[in-house]
């Protein structure tokens, strides 16, 4: 194809892609979404990568989801699906210091030896709200990780009307993560949550009053989202406005909107990959669902929207009650509310 006729393609490909923004979340967030939300142009066969909102660092459009790394019966192959990922192209690894008690951790800092580290973004998570507890918990986490560094730290389960307040206040997690920064422990800051649209609403109005900035934001993303308490609606446009890293999660929804028996994983993959997020996080347990994953990155072609009305005229009815996003519903994703004590201290 000659440079001429790339061009083109891209600039038409920009075109539908911010106009369905504009649709989808108004004039005013479209015109936020600068070539660092942006999709890339690659091949068929490369991994498409997008800019982590204004860190400025490029990361690959799907990362490799974390709880899932540990649950293997066999610890060589949870290296071999991390090491098998970023081979093919996946840069952005998630984590988080109580996952499968530590050995999320453990598992992928052994799979990052050999020269892994040097290829792979690294993010993990943190529970601690007090300053102590946070920073006890990133001590214990560099160790698992076996790294100097973690490219980026986020507040984990950011799921309480008082997390904000806990987090920001004299002694919060947030002093912590900031004399890591300076240290050189971590490199960039954000947080996670996945109960309400409010309470991520409530954290960034926390971090504006106290003169902060987050460089990133996770937070739900998929079909049935769209129609129920809605991250997608209220939350992306903010952060997009605010030109923060956005990485989704639960596209999928933990695996129970398979359930529902209206939708294929390969259509919730592409719906949440149509967003305009920076990383869309999926949990990969085997092979299979990697190259699932995998296949569905490098194959990923722009919903029309026709096509994304039809896929949300499928889900609407069975999305109003939330009974396939149990992470907005239920505790039964809330680990800080099974374990309390990882807000106040570093004993998992």
């Amino acid at each position: 194809m000659t440079t001429t006729r790339l061009s083109r393609r891209l600039f038409l490909g920009m075109t539908v892609f911010l106009a369905a923004c504009r649709e989808r979340y108004g004039a005013r967030s479209a015109a936020t979404l600068t070539a660092a939300q942006a999709p890339s142009a690659t091949s068929s066969a490369e991994m498409p990568t997008r800019v982590l909102g204004k860190t400025g660092v490029t990361v690959s459009r799907i990362g490799l989801g974390g709880s899932h790394i540990g649950r293997q019966s066999d610890e060589q192959e949870s290296i071999r699906i991390i090491r098998s990922a970023i081979d093919r192209g996946v840069t952005f690894l998630d984590n988080a210091w109580d996952y499968n008690g530590g050995r999320s951790e453990e598992r992928m800092g052994k799979a990052l030896r050999d020269g892994y580290r040097q290829r792979a973004f690294l993010m993990t998570k943190l529970d601690g709200r007090t300053r102590a507890a946070a920073a006890e918990q990133l001590e214990q986490s560099l160790r698992r990780l076996q790294t100097d560094t973690i490219d980026l730290v986020q507040v984990h389960e950011v799921i309480r009307r008082d997390d904000p307040s806990r987090v920001f206040e004299a002694g919060g997690a947030i002093e912590a993560l900031l004399d890591a920064k300076k240290a050189g422990k971590l490199r960039f800051i954000g947080f996670t949550g996945h109960k309400d649209p409010e309470i991520h609403l409530a954290m960034l109005n926390a971090a504006d009053d106290h003169g902060f900035e987050f460089d990133t934001i996770q937070m739900p993303l998929n079909v049935m989202d769209a129609h129920f308490n809605s991250f997608e609606q209220r939350v992306l446009p903010v952060a997009l406005k605010k030109g923060m890293g956005v990485l989704h999660m639960k596209p999928l929804g933990g695996g129970f909107i398979l359930d529902s028996k209206a939708v294929t994983a390969r259509e919730c993959l592409r719906y949440a990959m149509n967003l305009p997020t920076s990383v869309m996080i999926t949990g990969c347990d085997s092979m299979a669902v990697l190259d699932q994953a995998v296949d569905a990155a490098v194959h990923f072609a722009p919903l029309s929207d026709a096509d994304v009305r039809e896929l949300l005229g499928r889900t609407r009815e069975l999305a109003s009650t939330g009974r396939y996003e149990r992470f907005k519903t239920s505790d039964y994703f809330d680990s800080t509310a099974h374990h309390p004590h990882w807000l106040v201290d570093a004993n998992i």
